[in-house]
């Protein structure tokens, strides 16, 4: 399959570079990389006419930004290697680096590793997101044995979630070429305990689970929300990321009419991630 490749340069770029990433996604751009002066993002060629598809974004004629875009087709057996030439390391404080098999390991001293080989078919790649949620796993002192990680991208939080001490991770995506990165990236870790499920969460057959992960957006989230409320153990934790910070309350009044309390809220450059509690009626 064939990919565009779009490159977007705004000034100033923040905010709008996360706004635009949001707005992208749901057109059905599938994986995103932020540089200095804006972002790239991919999608396959099948996704139309993008020039009409911007216009429906923050970018169009916004008179607060100065943006210049291009688009690119990229043919499918260099997408890998397109992915990789822009691939950066994601570090969480002075804990953890989730690196690619291409950077030094020495470049990374006193941090935990996660090693993944990206794959660019998948996932938003929001690094703000991904600290997130690593930074709340980091700081629980103890996981349970039984952790869903919904949309799974590349394996990164099934790997932590067994680097943590779970016991048994179901690792789920739409996506085949995500399980199977997953599970590949779950090898290259040293990780025995993590399944691969293709799916969405209504092909999810078991449920007391103790911590359920889901970095995905907003409206899968909430359409999503009632599932993960049978899913999860009585008082078992529902960590969300993939939304803005403006988004909090609304999804924090979903998640409550389905059974959860919200517990702590964390956000980073416009980025939000929630931790919830399962109420025990």
């Amino acid at each position: 399959m064939d990919y565009f490749e779009l490159t977007v340069n705004i000034s100033p770029r923040e905010p709008w570079a996360d706004i635009l990433i949001a707005e992208l996604a749901e057109f059905g751009f599938e994986s995103f990389v932020e540089t200095e002066t804006g972002i790239q993002a991919y999608a396959p060629v099948q996704i139309g006419d993008v020039s009409s598809i911007l216009k429906e974004t923050c970018i169009h004629e916004n008179n607060e930004i100065d943006v210049k875009w291009h688009l690119s087709e990229i043919p499918h057996q260099n997408w890998n290697a397109a992915w990789e030439a822009s691939f950066e390391p994601v570090l969480i404080d002075s804990r953890l680096a989730i690196i690619a098999p291409f950077h030094q390991v020495s470049d990374f001293p006193g941090r935990e590793l996660i090693v993944i080989q990206p794959q660019m078919s998948f996932g938003t790649g929001h690094h703000q997101t991904t600290y997130l949620m690593s930074q709340f796993l980091l700081d629980l002192p103890e996981l349970p044995g039984k952790v869903l990680d919904m949309g799974t991208g590349t394996g990164v939080l099934a790997i932590l979630a067994e680097k943590k001490g779970a016991r048994d991770i179901l690792a789920v995506d739409i996506e085949p070429w995500s399980v199977e990165n997953t599970l590949e990236n779950a090898s290259r870790n040293s990780c025995t305990r993590i399944r691969g499920l293709l799916g969405d969460i209504d092909s999810v057959g078991e449920g007391n689970f103790g911590v359920i992960l889901a970095n995905i957006n907003k409206n899968v989230l909430k359409r999503h929300l009632p599932y993960y409320a049978e899913l999860c153990s009585d008082k078992g934790l529902l960590y969300l990321s993939g939304f803005f910070i403006s988004d909090v309350p609304e999804l924090e009044k979903a998640a409550r009419d389905v059974g959860f309390e919200l517990v702590e809220t964390r956000d980073k450059e416009t980025w939000a991630s929630m931790k919830l509690q399962k109420v025990v009626i």
